[in-house]
């Protein structure tokens, strides 16, 4: 681990002992989810396993276990989540309410990456509604259980969004006022694909930073952050590279081989965003913050920080919901 990164953080040594402990990081078979959980499986954490596919995240289980998740042997568990559909996120949460009580940190991981432009049958597009509103049925179903745990003594309560610097290529002037705006398909771009997908972890961030701003109002003591994870391999990347023409898979795979980090180095800002001590030992300083690896405070994209957008995007996402006929807890 002697990389840049590990310099400043390496969660197999800077990370303390986190049995008793329950996390939920959404995707996880593969890339940096998978290396996240990893991470806090092996300090004594019950992860569950967000995911989709029953049969990848438990064949993604058994090569955990194969692994193996010493020093401090935690747990590993799938839990069904199929982020395209509002109706089944709510129905998983609700089911993970039956089993536990307690939530000490989610980890809104999974992602549609780069895709053809597409709408789900709530008419939303695919990647808005798999990125980001997903993610915010999940969290406000999820809520009252980590406000619950927050109340607890000494506990550490974190909610964790994983965005991406990708935002800094958006035009401004992006809203999010209907559900037009959620579904801008960003023709104009040089790269439509690429923008859709910025577009969506614009909301990532803005979401962490209005959820942020209304739990600070209830003086409630949760901690929420967005992210970027750096630029890396993962078998998905790779992936999305074979999708590209000869020339731009080319250039993608040499950016790839110069300047991509390992995916285990990928997780290192998620890991830190969701247990590393410094972050609980300074509230004030990483309230709402915007990360980068390996857990350094940055500054995303000026919308990123804009707090009219966040209300606008927060506000339409619930109005958005109530036309699909799905009911959430406000904060």
């Amino acid at each position: 681990m002697g990389s840049f990164f590990s310099k400043g953080f390496n969660p197999d040594t800077d990370v303390g002992d986190l049995n008793g402990k329950v996390i939920i990081v959404t995707g996880g078979n593969t890339g940096i989810g998978y290396a996240t959980i990893q991470h806090l499986a092996r300090h004594g954490a019950k992860v569950y396993m967000a995911a989709r596919s029953e049969e990848k995240a438990k064949a993604a289980i058994e090569k955990l276990n194969k692994e193996g998740l010493g020093p401090r042997n935690g747990e590993v568990i799938w839990l069904e989540l199929d982020l395209s559909d509002p109706r089944k996120v709510k129905k998983s949460a609700e089911a993970f309410l039956e089993k536990e009580k307690r939530l000490d940190c989610l980890i809104n991981n999974a992602a549609m990456l780069v895709a053809p432009y597409a709408k789900t049958v709530d008419d939303i597009q695919d990647i808005m509604m798999i990125n980001h509103i997903g993610h915010f049925v999940l969290t406000m179903t999820l809520l009252p259980l980590l406000k619950e745990t927050a109340k607890e003594p000494g506990s550490d309560v974190r909610v964790v969004t994983v965005s991406s610097n990708a935002i800094n290529m958006l035009s401004k002037g992006v809203r999010f006022r209907n559900r037009d705006d959620f579904n801008n398909e960003l023709a104009k771009s040089v790269f439509p694909g690429m923008a859709r997908y910025a577009l969506s972890k614009l909301a990532n961030a803005l979401f962490a930073k209005e959820l942020q701003k209304k739990l600070d109002e209830e003086k409630v003591p949760i901690l929420c952050l967005s992210l970027h994870p750096g630029a890396v391999k993962t078998e998905r990347s790779v992936e999305f590279a074979s999708n590209l023409s000869m020339f731009l898979r080319t250039l993608l795979k040499a950016a790839q081989s110069l300047f991509f980090i390992p995916t285990e180095q990928g997780s290192y800002a998620s890991v830190f965003a969701a247990v590393a001590p410094t972050v609980r030992a300074e509230p004030e300083k990483y309230k709402g913050a915007y990360l980068t690896p390996p857990g350094v405070i940055s500054k995303p994209s000026k919308d990123a920080e804009n707090p009219e957008l966040a209300k606008e995007l927060w506000d339409t996402t619930e109005s958005l919901l109530k036309e699909i006929g799905v009911e959430v807890q406000s904060v």
